[in-house]
């Protein structure tokens, strides 16, 4: 009767994992809600919702998300299911593969990138909820 259950998704949405500047971690992140970096990551990082890198963040690693704001660094291969938006102070280095991208004058983007149509990449049982 009073028995706490795990969170689902739908749960997290609006609620945001943060990591402040001047924190350093080394090594993976898993989240299901969303999640700010201001900080340093050395490491990959995987989320069901979106990631913002700061302006004074930094993400050394992998990427695989649903959205992500970068105005930050990044170094490494980034996966985002939709929306990828690049700010005009961000630094981009690497791979990218999404299905939107918004690139903002003066933004450093020296990526190769391949663009997919979203709904290619979800998995089986999520493609059946979208249409």
């Amino acid at each position: 009767m009073f028995e706490k259950s795990q969170k689902s998704y739908t749960d997290l949405l609006g609620k945001t994992n943060r990591i402040v500047e001047g924190t350093a971690i080394r090594g993976n992140i898993f989240s299901q809600a969303d999640f700010r970096l201001d900080g340093e990551l050395v490491g990959n990082f995987q989320s069901n919702g979106k990631i913002v890198i700061g302006p004074a963040g930094s993400v050394t690693g992998d990427i695989l998300c649903k959205n992500a704001d970068i105005e930050g660094r990044f170094e490494g291969k980034i996966q985002v299911l939709e929306m990828l938006n690049v700010r005009g102070k961000a630094s981009i280095h690497g791979e990218v593969v999404c299905g939107k991208l918004s690139v903002e004058p003066g933004a450093e983007f020296s990526a190769s990138c391949t663009m997919k149509a979203a709904v290619k990449n979800l998995p089986p049982h999520e493609r059946s909820q979208e249409g």
